[in-house]
């Protein structure tokens, strides 16, 4: 009892302020079990287990991670065998989903909660190894005394956190003992083995997951890179990460000089942290000495990797999904773009309402259409900007007039634009700005599938499918009493985000189409000069690709000799197309990213006349590194 009342004065000293010798790390969760989860260490909790039809529920969600990790578990409990230590598997929400203990101390367990189906959540049971590691991701030993309840403190746990492929929290392992004579440094053993455990988990995780695609594994020491690997990445077709270990996202934030926390590398190019690409990995199989199998980070770090093919697929393949012409044409493989074009794909040939978000003049239009023009509807797309007609006359366009009905009303009645679309599809844009009153007989129309004309009674039957688009924020707007939310949630079944055309990587694929479009439509033959095209990429795009087509068509219109220079594109190309003396230091220095070195390397190539002897002097470096780059960065010189 004594040690009891000890143990909760310090915890009220460290509350009120006192500087305490314990690591920051339980200082922290003491504080965070007052302030947030409102525990009282004066009132102790027994351990809880979840009733078995919860931890059914729980280890179901687990089981393909419980069926990687047990050969790991099994191991771990191997080297620690005789020690009296237990092992806990706990998914992200803290439950215990596998565990390997001594039978003979079983009863003793579960009552400490060491046991399958016990909740380690910090909120719960207060700082305990399982849920301070959830809360912080980091590995640690919370050892007796540094548990934030009594109950606990006889205990010493050990855990590392669990990270999936794409950088989510999804388990932590413990390693745990019913007491601990020893003071916590005793422990330090336990948390190396217990870290180098989750490390292999998350390794074998990823093997499995990506089995079909390339997969990258490093080393500091070429002794242990094919036998036990610091991290790996796994890699599509084209170079982009498609998922990673922690360590690994540890490592390429640091060759990158990147803050991993602030970047995620999924859907980064492998050239944006390293000096290779995708055409580099099959020099990096066991075909190789492991000692030659040697990477550089764009800090100038070294590392040794070695690349693992893709295999060919066991079972029967998945189906290859094919997009829609019209959709497929949106991006030119910007991943964002790619992600939206599937799911738009989904949602094409369904009545859901849809709701795309986006920059003004981002192609939300443009998006509109495809969808219809892949949804195998007869009727016609109309498209209707809400902001554009005069609020006194958008109730009739929208949904007509019977006979009579005002002054001025033809004598036969008119249909509205709403029962235009009858059979197609309706496109609202700038739903946002709609008059609060007509946002109820929307609001009818979709739930209805009729409409009533103005002056009329008796309701028509309306097949359409409803896309409609805003710039603003439509959940601000309904908190601001300026939309309906009940429209708001209708026309939000499901939703669409276009980046900004700043934002896509497939921006000359983007300006190449459009070059050639405008100059066809005005008849006559227009390429991009490579000082041009430099203007185009430097600039910022507020005005997205509504801009960009605007910059276009002026640029065909003045362009002489079929040739268009910084002179025929609208005023900001001249602060845009000179090349400034820090591009050549930039791509020297290697660009952090593979779209700011292809934009340095195009300015310093542009401002040499393509001669590649001058751009290798102006860089310090050899034409052959020049020439390397170029391939690598797709660039080539105009004819």
């Amino acid at each position: 009892m004594a040690g009891e009342r000890e143990h909760i004065r310090e915890i009220e000293q460290v509350l009120s302020g006192a500087r305490s010798a314990r690591d920051n790390v339980v200082v922290q969760s003491w504080l965070r079990c007052v302030d947030t989860h409102r525990l009282d260490p004066a009132r102790p909790t027994e351990a809880y287990i979840v009733p078995d039809t919860q931890l059914r529920e729980h280890r179901e969600q687990s089981e393909r991670l419980i069926a990687i990790a047990r050969s790991g578990l099994e191991t771990l409990f191997k080297q620690v065998a005789g020690q009296n230590y237990v092992l806990l598997l706990a998914d992200a929400k803290g439950v215990t989903v596998d565990f390997l203990g001594d039978p003979s101390f079983m009863d003793q367990l579960r009552a400490a909660g060491l046991y399958l189906g016990s909740e380690w959540s910090e909120s719960r049971t207060g700082t305990c190894g399982v849920g301070s590691c959830i809360v912080t991701g980091e590995a640690m030993t919370i050892h007796q005394t540094d548990h934030f309840d009594t109950t606990h403190t006889p205990l010493s746990c050990t855990a590392a956190p669990i990270f999936d492929t794409k950088g989510e929290l999804t388990a932590v392992l413990e390693i745990s003992l019913l007491r601990s004579p020893q003071p916590k440094v005793s422990q330090n053993l336990a948390l190396h083995l217990v870290t180098a455990s989750a490390r292999r988990i998350e390794l074998a995780n990823l093997m499995a997951q990506m089995r079909s695609d390339w997969v990258l594994r490093f080393s500091r020491s070429p002794e242990f890179l094919d036998v036990d690997p610091e991290a790996a990445i796994a890699l599509d077709a084209s170079g982009r990460i498609l998922g990673t270990t922690r360590g690994a996202a540890l490592l390429l934030a640091q060759a990158g000089g990147v803050d991993w926390k602030c970047l995620s590398p999924i859907g980064q190019p492998i050239s944006r942290y390293l000096d290779i690409g995708i055409d580099d990995l099959p020099n990096l199989t066991r075909g190789r000495p492991t000692e030659e199998r040697l990477v550089f980070g764009r800090n100038g770090s070294a590392l040794f990797a070695h690349a693992i093919e893709p295999q060919p697929s066991s079972g029967r393949r998945a189906p290859v999904e094919v997009l829609p012409k019209p959709i497929a044409e949106l991006s030119g493989g910007d991943p964002a773009m790619a992600a939206m074009q599937l799911r738009a794909a989904k949602l094409a040939r369904t009545t859901i309402p849809t709701l795309i978000h986006g920059e003004t003049g981002s192609g939300k239009e443009y998006l509109a259409r495809a969808l219809h023009d892949s949804s195998g509807r007869t009727g016609p797309f109309v498209a209707i900007n809400c902001a554009a007609i005069p609020e006194h006359l958008i109730e009739s366009e929208l949904f007509g007039h019977a006979a009579g009905a005002f002054t001025g009303a033809t004598a036969k009645g008119r249909k509205g634009l709403i029962e235009t679309a009858d059979g197609g599809t309706l496109f609202l844009d700038e739903i946002g700005d709609m008059p609060y009153p007509l946002q109820s007989r929307l609001l009818r129309v979709i739930a209805e599938r009729e409409l009533v004309p103005v002056g009329g009674t008796a309701p028509r039957p309306v097949d359409i499918k409803i896309i409609s688009a805003s710039h603003h924020d439509l959940h601000h707007r309904v908190a601001e009493g300026r939309f309906r939310e009940d429209l708001y949630y209708r026309l939000n079944a499901a939703s669409l985000t276009l980046p900004a055309l700043r934002e896509r990587t497939d921006f000359e694929w983007l300006l190449e189409r459009l070059v050639s479009e405008r100059a066809h439509r005005a008849g006559r033959p227009a390429r991009l000069s490579p000082a041009a095209r430099l203007a185009l990429i430097r600039h910022g795009w507020p005005g997205n690709i509504r801009e960009l087509v605007n910059a276009v068509d002026l640029a065909v219109a003045l362009c002489d000799d079929e040739t268009i220079q910084p002179a025929d594109l609208p005023d900001f190309a001249a602060s845009s197309a000179a090349p400034s003396a820090s591009s050549a230091s930039f791509v020297a220095l290697r660009a952090p990213s593979p779209e700011e070195e292809r934009t340095a390397l195009l300015a310093v190539l542009a401002a040499t006349g393509w001669n590649i002897s001058e751009a290798a002097r102006r860089l310090r470096v050899d034409r052959t590194t020049v020439h390397r780059r170029m391939k690598r960065l797709r660039l080539e010189a105009p004819n």
